[in-house]
């Protein structure tokens, strides 16, 4: 009798192919070839490459910071947050415009929910395309533009890959808000309409500070407002590490009485619940 056996061989087999996908996690985070510097391997927390129509998820704690990295600029991080102490209390795309008296995403401007609280804060950017006008594509899109839109298909929806991010949260359709996205621009013309500005060129990133314990939801597809007939989006990098939620005597914290009073509400918010 063969000792080794079926499952014995196809698990040797296995085991001796590099079966590594280029769009796994990296385990630990400081094998990726991508690594923050100046980030010590112990406070680096998650690394990964997501794929042109892809998705990823993450869970992090308050403090936690988070840089999207586009290497050919062709990505597009759609990005949503939710409180993950209380995931009612998710990213509202209106405030993140008002309170800061500003709708162009940039260094310094926090990212709001509906109740008065930062959920994040960009901290860093080297980007400067971003958007907070038009979401991210529908079934309806995708499959009128590039005829399909299933999460497996050739052509993804964004809020088909949202959903699916969402599920793995026991969030459902009605719990995803008009989301934001880094790396491909929009700027309202003279007449009103928006223009799709593209994107900074390759390596840019951005980088979010955790003001609360967050949900991070992201997608990688095209732009709504991209103009190439095909489905165009490059990979995304995305890194983890621990870090410290801005605090008062940050630059940021009192730039105007709204976001300070902004900041104020999260920081009681997390005393409260012991953070």
């Amino acid at each position: 009798m063969d000792a080794l056996g079926d499952v014995g061989r196809a698990r040797q087999d296995a085991r001796a192919r590099d079966a590594r996908s280029p769009w796994m996690p990296y385990l630990p985070p400081s094998t990726a070839p991508f690594r923050p510097e100046g980030v010590a391997d112990g406070d680096l927390r998650w690394a990964e490459t997501v794929a042109s129509g892809g998705y990823t998820h993450l869970r992090v704690a308050r403090g936690t910071r988070l840089r999207f990295t586009d290497p050919t600029g062709d990505a597009c991080a759609t990005v949503l947050l939710f409180n993950a102490l209380a995931p009612s209390e998710r990213l509202n795309v209106a405030d993140t415009q008002k309170i800061p008296w500003q709708a162009y995403l940039g260094e310094g401007h926090p990212l709001l929910s509906g109740d008065g609280r930062v959920l994040a804060t960009i901290a860093a950017d080297t980007s400067g395309h971003h958007d907070a006008f038009c979401g991210t594509t529908s079934d309806a899109a995708a499959i009128e533009r590039y005829g399909d839109a299933a999460p497996e298909g050739p052509s993804p929806s964004g809020h088909g890959l949202l959903r699916l991010a969402a599920s793995k949260h026991g969030l459902t359709t009605r719990d995803l808000p008009p989301s934001v996205s880094f790396f491909q621009g929009v700027r309202a013309n003279a007449d009103g309409d928006l223009d799709w500005t593209g994107s900074a060129g390759p390596g840019a990133s951005i980088e979010l500070v955790a003001e609360l314990p967050l949900i991070v939801l992201v997608a990688n597809v095209p732009h709504p407002l991209d103009p190439r007939e095909d489905y165009v989006v490059g990979p995304l990098q995305v890194t983890a590490w621990a870090s410290r939620p801005t605090a008062e005597g940050d630059p940021v914290f009192s730039l105007t009485p709204e976001r300070e009073r902004a900041y104020r509400n999260t920081i009681a918010y997390a005393a409260l619940a012991g953070l």
